[in-house]
């Protein structure tokens, strides 16, 4: 079976250490590279499945980086991994054509269901069953990212749009919390329980305008999502 390969660009090389073994123990291939000047070289030679990005490189940033890969493969999925904390920098790592954006330091466990997550929404991007899921009133599609009501469009982030695609999955059933914390954090700690309670009230206001796409919380079971 072919191995996932990761484009891994870190500058730090005791953690770039860690992570590049731990990845590989689990049997991905990484191939990694310290300077932002010598990724493009390496992207072009090893065309990856997904790219993991740091922020703070040598003569290139990652946020240049990344612009510069969308241009060459507009549906790749990259992860940034940075020290940067403020919102502004996670807005620009988005806006620079991140997927998704891990802040340091990081839990391996978390990265990897990171990496999995965005795997999977972007392997169905080939298959026309997933292109569009419907919701009631709504049109949801994962792989871009959107929710949409007839002429208007909700951009979600990766984490939204994670947790819609496994209530989707879910339609008019019920699934446990712990699975749902699992899939989209990687543990089931109080601080990601909070985190996805948060996440509930977006995705319940995202689509209050049709009465019959309802998640209900079932206590101290997990979330049924019914769609009328």
């Amino acid at each position: 079976m072919k191995k996932t390969k990761i484009l891994y660009v870190e500058d730090e090389p005791f953690l770039g250490k860690i992570v590049k073994e731990t990845l590989e123990s689990r049997d991905y291939e990484v191939n990694m590279v310290s300077d932002g000047r010598l990724v493009m070289n390496l992207f072009t030679q090893e065309k990856p499945d997904i790219c993991v990005l740091d922020i703070m490189l040598p003569n290139k940033d990652g946020y240049a980086i990344a612009k510069s890969i969308r241009q060459v493969d507009p549906s790749i999925p990259i992860i940034f991994v940075t020290a940067k904390t403020q919102t502004v920098d996670l807005l620009k790592g988005f806006e620079s054509g991140g997927n998704d954006y891990l802040r340091k330091p990081f839990s391996m466990e978390e990265l990897i269901v990171r990496i999995n997550n965005l795997l999977l929404l972007s392997h169905k991007k080939g298959d026309p069953r997933q292109e569009t899921i419907l919701l009631g009133k709504f049109q949801f599609h994962p792989q871009r990212y959107e929710l949409r009501k007839e002429d208007s469009v909700k951009k979600l982030s990766h984490r939204e749009t994670v947790l819609l695609q496994i209530l989707s999955e879910n339609q008019n059933a019920t699934v446990s919390r712990k699975d749902v914390l699992m899939r989209v954090w990687g543990d089931d700690s109080i601080f990601n329980s909070r985190n996805l309670d948060v996440y509930i009230t977006k995705l319940r206001d995202y689509l209050k305008d049709d009465p019959f796409v309802q998640i209900t919380t079932i206590k101290g079971v997990g979330y049924h999502f019914g769609v009328g």
